[in-house]
C-alpha cells in the first residue's frame, strides 16, 4: 500500500496528458515485469479460458487509471484518492453477486459510512465544480477497480501476480499505443525518471503485491484493508507537493477510512 500510494502525488507532479502518461507507464513496467518473470522462469502460459478474463481485467485497469488520473488533475492528491477509495465498499457490494459468496450485513453500514464521507468531499453538488466532478470521476474509477479486482479473484491462486500484472501492462499498452505518435517524444523525455518511478515502484512493485495479497483474504477484506493507501499518499502529498487537505475533506476522509479500523477488527477475530 505504501508503494502503490505513491500514484497520487506522482500524478500530480507528471505534467504529460493523462492517456500518454498511462500508455508509458503500462509499457516501461510491462518491459520491467517480462524481464523479472523470466528471470524467476515463471511461466507465461495463459489457458483458452482465462484469456478473455484477463484480457477485460486489463480493460478495466486501464480504464481505472485514466480515470483516476483525471480525477487527481482535476482536484488533489486527498480528493483524487478519497474518492477513490469508495471501492472496497463497492466491492462488498458486487462480490456475493459476481463470486456468489454470502453477503454480510455490516458491509451495509460500512457503506453508509462511505457515502457519508463522500458528502463531506464534495464541495458542493454543482456540475461545473471541478472538486465535484474529481468525486464523481473518481467513484467511477472505483467502480472499475472493484470490478477488475473480482474477475481475477479466482485466477489469482492459479497464476503468479507478477505474470498477471505483466499481460495486463501489455493490453494496456496496446490498446494507448495511439497517444505515442500523437504527441512530441521530447515530452516523455523530459520526465522520464518521474514515469519510471511510477512505473516500477507504483506499478511493478505495489500492484503485484497487492494481488498477491488476494490469496490471503477476500477481495472485500484486502480492498478494505487497503484503505491505509490514501493516508500514505495525503501524507507524500502534503511533503512532496504541499497540498494541504481541508478540513472537510479530512473530515470526508475519517468517515471513509474508518471502515479499515472496522474490518481490520473483523478479519483479526475471524
Amino acid at each position: 500500500m505504501l508503494f502503490i500510494s505513491t500514484s497520487g502525488a506522482l500524478g500530480r507532479y507528471i505534467q504529460l496528458s493523462v492517456p500518454l502518461l498511462i500508455a508509458a507507464r503500462a509499457v516501461l513496467a510491462f518491459l520491467i515485469l517480462f524481464i523479472y518473470c523470466k528471470w524467476r522462469g515463471f511461466s507465461l502460459k495463459v489457458s483458452k479460458k482465462d484469456v478473455l478474463p484477463i484480457i477485460l481485467s486489463g480493460i478495466l485497469l486501464g480504464l481505472h487509471w485514466l480515470t483516476y488520473f483525471y480525477a487527481l488533475k482535476l482536484s488533489n492528491v486527498a480528493i483524487g484518492m478519497l474518492s477513490l477509495f469508495t471501492y472496497p465498499i463497492l466491492t462488498s457490494f458486487l462480490e456475493p453477486i459476481v463470486l456468489k459468496t454470502k453477503f454480510e450485513r455490516v458491509h451495509l453500514f460500512l457503506g453508509f459510512l462511505v457515502l457519508t464521507g463522500i458528502y463531506f468531499l464534495v464541495p458542493s453538488f454543482d456540475a461545473k465544480n471541478s472538486y465535484t466532478i474529481a468525486v464523481g470521476i473518481g467513484v467511477l474509477s472505483a467502480l472499475f477497480y472493484a470490478m477488475r479486482n473480482l474477475i481475477l479473484k479466482n485466477r489469482v491462486s492459479n497464476y503468479n501476480g507478477s505474470m498477471l500484472m505483466c499481460f495486463q501492462m501489455a493490453i494496456i499498452g496496446i490498446f494507448l499505443s495511439p497517444f505515442f505518435f500523437t504527441n512530441e517524444f521530447s515530452e516523455l523525455e523530459s520526465q522520464w525518471s518521474s514515469i519510471l518511478v511510477l512505473a516500477l515502484l507504483t506499478t511493478a512493485i505495489g500492484h503485484t503485491l497487492f494481488l498477491n495479497s488476494f490469496k490471503h483474504f477476500s477481495v472485500t477484506t484486502a480492498s478494505i484493508l487497503s484503505s491505509v493507501q490514501p493516508i500514505y499518499g495525503i501524507l507524500i502529498g502534503m511533503v512532496f507537493l504541499w497540498e494541504i487537505p481541508s478540513l472537510w475533506t479530512v473530515l470526508g476522509g475519517f468517515f471513509i477510512l474508518s471502515s479499515v479500523v472496522i474490518e481490520s477488527v473483523r478479519s483479526y477475530e475471524k
